[in-house]
């Protein structure tokens, strides 16, 4: 049985609606010596389909429309998950270090940058089979914004597989244990 993936949970801040859904981490997951073709057949499979492949991305942004996935096939980045650039440093957000072998599933509405990377870093971008095509938002809007956002995010359907493990793995249970976790303490 492989190790859950790490969880992490964001409030929201004024520039950032965040989720009560999870960013989930899960280490070491993709084939030995991962290639953007390796990568999307190890997880197409399972209904998260390409994007792109991407390399270091430093704006603080989210998606309101859509759940994304980083499956990292080269090097490696520390990424800021939580916290927008108008948001206080001090106050929520944490950085995590990713690297070849590792995806993470980032929730509609969580913001995410590369702060630093190495190795020629590069990811695939995957998104869950019928999602609209991904918004960009920076963290800089109003709190009115931020608000419609967020209520966006919230309504983006949890998906029916996981990235790594398909039907039955992790994802889909820890994200609606979150959900109904959040609905119940409403």
């Amino acid at each position: 049985m492989a190790p859950p993936p790490e969880a992490y949970h964001f409030s929201p801040t004024p520039h950032v609606p965040n989720s009560v859904l999870p960013v989930l981490i899960y280490r070491n997951v993709l084939p030995a010596n991962p290639t953007a073709a390796s990568t999307r057949d190890a997880l197409e499979k399972n209904f998260w389909l390409q994007g792109g492949v991407f390399k270091t991305y430093r704006a603080h942004h989210f998606h309101s429309v859509t759940h994304e996935c980083y499956a990292i096939f080269k090097g490696s980045s520390r990424l800021l998950l939580g916290r927008g650039p108008l948001d206080d440093p001090h106050n929520g957000g944490i950085e995590v270090d990713v690297s070849m072998g590792d995806i993470i599933v980032l929730p509609a509405g969580v913001s995410h940058c590369s702060v630093d990377s190495d190795g020629e870093y590069e990811y695939l971008g995957l998104y869950p089979k019928g999602s609209p095509h991904w918004d960009n938002n920076f963290c800089k809007a109003d709190a009115t914004e931020t608000a419609e956002k967020g209520r966006n995010a919230r309504n983006v359907p949890i998906p029916e597989y996981d990235p790594i493990y398909g039907k039955d793995g992790p994802l889909v249970e820890i994200w609606k244990n979150a959900a109904t976790a959040a609905t119940a303490a409403a």
